[in-house]
């Protein structure tokens, strides 16, 4: 199989294949933080989300536990205005795996053969109708995930966009340094990963999921963010103003499909 063909229609997606050389070596050696690949899949009718969900429950998830032995979590919008969207998050140990696993799946006959419908869907008659798919590094204060219970459990997917790299920059200081992070995990709201957004769409950015069990549970949480003494302390300075670091914030509310494994 060409690698040319197979770039086309790889999940990982061109723009990955295109910087793993430059953000590899520019890596150090010595990191031991995660990297995280979230897809966000735009469907047009219910059609094309059943195709692409067979393929991730049939295929795609059980190829990756043989390949890498990650959990990938694939959820849909928990109140989808039309056809929900579908977001995928698969875990690499490594910057380094990412090119690794797409020769995996490239040379997988096996993986081509069951995923077939999917992979090879018809241009008359595509699988979705837009894939996003976007690279992100784990912060160093939260470097690996934390996978919630397997209970009742809705999560919050919050994109931070800011207008200049070091507005960005700024704003992942206050998560790293500041003390945002163990805010976050000391007032129980069980987060999964912070991870800034290296390939992508609408960089900079910080990209990161918390878990609750259900809204009013959600509601109560951030109540307690914003009450939090330690927070008031740390978003005090004029320097760390959103106003300042952050252009746009973006909250999507998301339920794990029966076989996420997150």
């Amino acid at each position: 199989m060409k690698r040319r063909s197979f770039v086309k229609q790889s999940l990982i997606g061109g723009a990955v294949a295109a910087v793993t050389p430059s953000l590899a070596m520019s890596q150090p050696k010595t990191a031991a933080v995660e990297y995280y690949e979230l897809r966000v899949y735009t469907f047009k009718d219910e059609r094309q989300q059943k195709l692409t969900e067979d393929f991730y429950r049939d295929v795609f998830i059980p190829t990756i536990k043989k390949a890498t032995n990650e959990p990938v979590g694939v959820f849909t919008e928990l109140a989808p205005t039309g056809q929900t969207k579908l977001f995928v998050l698969l875990p690499y140990s490594n910057f380094a795996q990412i090119d690794h696993l797409f020769d995996q799946l490239e040379n997988n006959k096996d993986y081509w053969t069951k995923g077939e419908a999917y992979l090879n869907a018809p241009a008359s008659n595509p699988a979705f109708e837009q894939l996003d798919t976007s690279i992100l590094k784990a912060f160093k204060h939260s470097p690996v995930k934390e996978l919630p219970a397997r209970e009742e459990r809705i999560f919050e997917l919050r994109q931070y966009k800011s207008a200049t790299e070091a507005a960005g920059k700024k704003k992942i200081e206050m998560f790293n340094d500041k003390g945002e992070i163990d805010i976050f995990k000391r007032l129980g709201f069980k987060p999964v990963f912070f991870g800034e957004t290296v390939a992508g769409d609408n960089r900079p950015n910080l990209t990161y999921m918390v878990t609750f069990k259900n809204m009013d549970d959600k509601a109560a949480h951030w109540k307690s963010f914003v009450d939090d003494a330690e927070w008031k302390k740390i978003s005090a300075p004029a320097d760390y103003a959103d106003a300042l670091l952050v252009s746009k914030i973006t909250s999507t509310m998301l339920k794990p499909t029966a076989y996420s494994l997150i």
